[in-house]
């Protein structure tokens, strides 16, 4: 998960990307009574045509401009420069909530991850490729996230099918990598800033100097077995580019979000990747009218993509916390102006899309096998666990692996190593996408159901301490089967391909 601009101008409202949304060009709209600066706004409403239309007499009125309404889900993505928008529209006929998906377009965030961006020298490329065994691409040996979650084993059964799609809803991927070329879908790829989806010129790709967050990923579940470079999880399968990360910032705004749920589902992915939380709020809380329009837009927006059959999968964060605890103080938010401490109730608070209901969240375990130092956990919250690394001297692989991160592609064809949650949820992932080319008639249900049930269980780390200190730095609840660090437990590749 990365902790990751401002308001994305809307320079594409014509495209008109499927009958789910409907785009509108900025028109006039009445002068508000304070002018300030131009924020994006999410208006929610019953879902249906007739509704959206209703609101945007609404919208106008209140100072607002609709940018795209996305009619299915009643979600309605609104520009506006009046300060009191959102509590004047709240107040209309039909409109079920409302509110800023942001507080303002300012300061460029930084990734959480433990390692940005190191990447792999010529020399380690080298050695790595002098140990590979036949059948091996030539980095795999440098992988040891692949036998740990019996990867390795599972492509000598079936690297799976072609037909699965996993979008990654992340920072953009470039489809002209060797090792993401051969499996790119671009029917189902789109650039979402803004909340409009954009399709041409290959809006996907990461732009010169923005975060390579989102390569990673997409490299982590389906770079493909080709002789070239590094193995994916599923390397049989396809995989999309949803760019939902501002390249400025970093920033993973709501309409993005929402956009990016959207495309996936009406446009054949199977599986959604999310390795971040929403901005600019660490956890949206339902007793905050802005924060409560946000979280409703995203769940609806990740509900339509679970009926449409999707698996929607996420990472559950690098801050170390306890997730089920009754409350956690938040210092971070909003990071996109002047954070300020606050103290959330978990029972009223969400990390999203993370902790959404159906969505299933993951948390990242190291070399040792066990959870990674940064990882959240909590019981109940945590669904199930898979590599995402952690620092070598906590954790450190058998040779010949040399990094306790994770190695992946990179921009430009380049490979390098990185660490998080944000490395955990894409093997979960590319296992779910292996799950469904073995099942390729199975629910999202019932995907979800194999998930959990072919997982190796995962017994408490008892006493945790992993920086070998002697004080235990994180305390684990539960049983083999169900506990707050590892959940159903280790997400298990050959199972999925086997059973």
């Amino acid at each position: 998960m990365s902790v990751p601009l401002g308001i994305a101008a809307a320079t594409a409202l014509a495209f008109l990307p499927n009958a789910a949304a409907s785009a509108t060009p900025a028109t006039s709209a009445p002068a508000p009574a304070a002018d300030g600066p131009e924020l994006s706004y999410v208006v929610n409403v019953r879902p249906g045509h007739h509704s959206s239309d209703s609101a945007t007499k609404a919208i106008k009125k209140a100072g607002g401009t609709v940018v795209i309404a996305y009619d299915k889900i009643g979600v309605i993505v609104v520009h506006s420069k009046n300060p009191d928008f959102a509590k004047t529209v709240r107040a209309a006929k039909g409109v079920q909530s409302a509110g800023a998906t942001r507080t303002a377009p300012l300061a460029a965030q930084s990734s959480d991850d433990l390692a940005t961006r190191q990447v792999l020298t010529e020399a380690e490329a080298k050695k790595a490729a002098a140990a590979a065994t036949s059948g091996q691409d030539p980095l795999e040996p440098l992988q040891w996230d692949l036998p740990a979650m019996k990867a390795d084993k599972a492509h000598e059964v079936s690297l799976g099918s072609s037909k699965v799609t996993v979008a990654v809803l992340d920072s953009g991927v470039d489809d002209t990598h060797p090792d993401i070329a051969p499996n790119f879908d671009a029917k189902a790829s789109a650039n979402c800033l803004g909340g409009v989806p954009v399709q041409q010129g290959s809006a996907w790709r990461p732009v010169a100097g923005e975060s390579p967050h989102g390569m990673h990923v997409a490299g982590e579940i389906a770079a493909a077995k080709n002789g070239v470079g590094v193995t994916g999880v599923a390397p049989g399968v396809k995989v999309a580019s949803l760019k939902v990360a501002e390249p400025a910032t970093g920033m993973y705004y709501t309409e993005a979000v929402v956009c990016g749920f959207m495309w996936a589902a009406d446009h054949g992915a199977d599986v959604t990747n999310s390795s971040y939380y929403t901005d600019p709020w660490l956890f949206n809380c339902k007793t905050d009218a802005d924060q409560k329009a946000l979280v409703a837009a995203v769940t609806r927006a990740s509900r339509y993509a679970e009926h449409k059959g999707l698996v929607n999968v996420a990472a559950a964060g690098n801050a170390e916390t306890d997730l089920a605890q009754d409350e956690i103080v938040d210092d971070s938010s909003p990071d996109d102006t002047t954070p300020a401490t606050r103290t959330i109730k978990t029972k009223d608070c969400f990390d999203i899309p993370s902790q959404l209901p159906g969505v299933v969240t993951v948390s990242a375990t190291g070399a040792k096998g066990i959870k990674s130092s940064y990882s959240n956990y909590g019981k109940g919250v945590i669904d199930i666990a898979a590599p995402g690394g952690d620092s070598t001297a906590y954790q450190t692989p058998a040779p010949p692996a040399t990094s306790g991160l994770i190695l992946s592609t990179l921009p430009g064809g380049k490979y390098g190593y990185m660490a998080g949650t944000s490395m955990a949820s894409p093997h979960v992932a590319g296992v779910v996408a292996l799950i469904k080319s073995t099942h390729p008639h199975a629910s999202a249900a019932q995907v979800k159901a194999l998930l959990y049930k072919e997982a190796d269980a995962t017994a408490c780390t008892d006493p945790y301490d992993i920086d070998g200190d002697g004080k235990v730095d994180a305390v684990c609840v539960g049983g083999k089967n169900k506990n707050s660090f590892y959940g159903a437990g280790i997400a298990d590749a050959l199972d999925a391909v086997t059973k």
